[in-house]
Order: C-alpha cells, then sequence, then structure tokens
C-alpha cells in the first residue's frame, strides 16, 4: 500500500529555518532517519522508501506554499494514492511550539495551504498532521513571525519535537490515523 506524506513550506533558501517551513523540516528529518534521498521531479522534491511493508512518497512541493494543492492533486494521480492514504504536515500558529495534532479531516483553519490543497482536491477530507509553531508575537506582526527563523533557545526542543512528529508520521503509516491520534494528539 502506497502513503504519500506531503510536508508544506516554501522553496528557498531564505525560507530554509522558518516556521512556515516545518513541513518540510520534518520531512528532511524522516528522509534522514529512514536513509531516503530526494529527487526533483514535477512539482516538487520526492523522495520514495519504506516503512517496514509500507511505501511512502515523501513530497516537499515547489510550487510555493498557497499552491501546494497542484503537486498534491499530481502526485495523488500519478500514484494512485486514496485520499486516506495522504498525510499532509503543517504548520499551525494556534498550537505551542511543537505540539502535535492530527486530524482524518477538517478545515484549513484560516491556512491558505491547505485551503489550496482542498480547493484541488476537491475536498477537505485529507489527513494532516499539524504541528505547533506557537503565537509570541506582537499584533499585526504574524506575517514576519511566521516567516522568521526559530530563535536559538527553542532549537533543542524544536528537534525533539520533530523526532516526534516522524514518529507520529510512522505510526499513521503503519497502524492507521486513528491510533495515531490516540498517541500523540495532546502530548
Amino acid at each position: 500500500m502506497k502513503h504519500l506524506i506531503v510536508g508544506l513550506g516554501n522553496i528557498g533558501d531564505e525560507y530554509r529555518n522558518t516556521r512556515h517551513n516545518i513541513g518540510f523540516m520534518i520531512l528532511d528529518a524522516l528522509a534522514e532517519a529512514s536513509n531516503i534521498s530526494f529527487s526533483t521531479e514535477r512539482y516538487g522534491d520526492v523522495g520514495r522508501g519504506r516503512i517496514k511493508n509500507q511505501e511512502i512518497i515523501l513530497l516537499k512541493p515547489s510550487t510555493y506554499m498557497n499552491l501546494s494543492g497542484n503537486a498534491v492533486r499530481y502526485w495523488k494521480s500519478q500514484e494512485n494514492i486514496d485520499l486516506d492514504n495522504i498525510l499532509v504536515v503543517v504548520d499551525d500558529l494556534s498550537l505551542p511550539l511543537g505540539a502535535i495534532r492530527i486530524k482524518q479531516r477538517g478545515s484549513d483553519a484560516g491556512h491558505n495551504g491547505l485551503k489550496n490543497i482542498a480547493q484541488m482536491l476537491g475536498t477537505e477530507s485529507y489527513p494532516r498532521l499539524r504541528f505547533g509553531i506557537g503565537n509570541e508575537f506582537p499584533r499585526g506582526t504574524q506575517i514576519d513571525y511566521v516567516l522568521g527563523n526559530f530563535p536559538s533557545d527553542e532549537l533543542p526542543l524544536l528537534r525533539e519535537r520533530i523526532m516526534i512528529a516522524d514518529d507520529a508520521i510512522k505510526e499513521c503509516v503503519l497502524a492507521g490515523i486513528g491510533n495515531a491520534m490516540c498517541k500523540y494528539n495532546n502530548k
């Protein structure tokens, strides 16, 4: 069975370590731990591998965050992957740093990347893993905060929580979204 794991972010060195690129960071860590390398293909960087007996395709769209749906729709169709076997990994301002929320479906909650994916797939019924980036910013500076780098004092916690997010992805692939939700939400 194939699973498409999509990490949302923006391409380019200027965005590499920003909060908005946590989806890319989580997939990079998962790829490194699983000896998966990325190659540039249509609509993004793609890595192929296995988690035990399950085939995974890691996708970091090259379409910029707000147009991620084009890449998700293409790879879903190209690899003939069922909606339930897609997992979108995305940053979430409403969660504390490192908090994880896995959902089987839901609204975009104002996230333009998720909004575009729903538009391109024609549904909001696809699994997602939301990773908290916190919301400690002064009023009116949300864009600067989201596109800003993680400060050095947050990096140890960030590294630890990225590894937990990778474990949650593996749980989704091997045991299903429901089990992963029970095991990783609110932890």
